[in-house]
């Protein structure tokens, strides 16, 4: 199953996530199928580059986003 998640990225007390399609079986930050977007905590612009197109294509696919990234998008105003 695919599954719209983040993986961690960035140093230590400063992290950045990339949204990703990834498989459910993968781990966290390991291989994934497509870069969908970036979410920084600590900016003042949380999330960058999100590809809304790509999001709707993955999830007609069957791909299940998870809660924090449904939460997420839904808090930003970001309509699918």
């Amino acid at each position: 199953m695919v599954k719209i998640r983040m993986a961690r990225g960035g140093r230590k007390n400063r992290p950045v996530y990339t949204i990703v399609a990834t498989n459910s079986r993968a781990p966290r930050d390991g291989e994934f199928l497509e870069k969908l977007g970036q979410y920084d905590p600590k900016a003042t612009e949380t999330i960058k580059s999100v590809n809304i197109e790509a999001i709707k294509t993955w999830i007609s696919k069957g791909a299940q986003m998870s809660d924090t990234v449904r939460t997420l998008l839904k808090n930003n105003n970001i309509k699918l």
